[in-house]
């Protein structure tokens, strides 16, 4: 470097270094605010996370229950199902 540079550098110094620091402030403020948000979106999971095991567990305790026939109800489901299928084409059929 030569004194002409050297010059012109030394008066430019304390700009520079302000810049840095404002600078660095600013990188600060963007790294807490990142952070916070992080905490928000994981409160958020959380809170979900605990709503879908909950709702496991009721429907284990459903399901586990000795007095509780889940294939007797399915197949009652699928029984309406097909009446209500036979229906529909029977209706459609008198309508033309």
């Amino acid at each position: 470097m030569d004194h002409g540079t050297l010059a012109l550098l030394i008066p430019l110094a304390p700009f520079m270094l302000g810049g840095f620091a404002i600078w660095m402030r600013h990188q600060r403020k963007m790294e807490e605010i990142r952070a916070r948000s992080t905490v928000d979106i994981a409160g958020q999971h959380a809170l979900q996370t605990q709503a879908l095991e909950e709702r496991v567990r009721v429907l284990e305790r459903i399901v586990t229950d000795k007095g509780y026939d889940v294939a007797a109800q399915i197949e009652a489901l699928r029984d309406v199902r097909r009446l209500d299928d036979t229906s529909a084409t029977e209706q459609s059929g008198r309508v033309q």
